[in-house]
């Protein structure tokens, strides 16, 4: 379904020069982990294949409706290339989850995207360091003082929940180190 120039443009989009993590390796990382889950069908596999690839195709630091955007060139790019509509529907709806990365209990496939999309929390140290820099970097637009107390607060949200991650999978594999993770960027960010 992303192929030819659709693919050609979601990678030019993903390759603009102020994204420094919602790149081009951000989408491989989460479709590598679409690849490796054994439990979905390929209508499944379909599905989060497009969100995925559309998910954060609109990235813009200074915006707030990056995931509306997305969804909506989702919605335009996969009618144009003949996705039947209720397949575009539920595109559309999985890539709005990852604005607030909440889900219903019973959605299964919306729990699998949030978490695989939210994994970077759960990475190795270094590696979530690394993800941690290039955030900074792209909201270089915002003066320190703020971006520590705003990125804070966010992690401190996240915190608060009392789970991370929706899918249970993706919980037992990432949770621990995806809380010290948070808990290791507030205490950088308020000292």
């Amino acid at each position: 379904m992303i192929s030819g120039a659709v693919r050609d443009e979601l990678i030019a989009r993903y390759s603009e020069p102020h994204r420094r993590y919602h790149t081009m390796t951000h989408i491989e990382d989460c479709l590598a982990q679409v690849a490796a889950s054994t439990d979905m069908d390929e209508t499944q596999r379909a599905l989060m294949h497009a969100a995925i690839w559309f998910h954060d195709a609109i990235y813009d630091a200074t915006r707030s409706d990056n995931e509306a955007e997305s969804a909506k060139l989702a919605a335009e790019r996969l009618a144009t290339a003949g996705a039947e509509p209720a397949f575009v529907d539920e595109v559309v709806r999985l890539i709005l989850l990852t604005a607030g990365h909440s889900v219903p209990a019973d959605d299964v496939i919306g729990a699998r995207l949030v978490s695989i999309d939210l994994s970077i929390l759960g990475a190795e140290a270094d590696r979530y360091d690394a993800y941690a820099v290039a955030i900074r970097e792209e909201y270089a637009h915002v003066p320190e003082p703020l971006y520590r107390a705003g990125r804070a607060a966010i992690l401190g949200r996240f915190l608060e929940s009392e789970a991370l991650f929706a899918d249970p999978l993706w919980a037992e594999r990432y949770e621990v180190q995806a809380r010290a993770n948070l808990t290791r960027e507030i205490a950088a960010l308020t000292a």
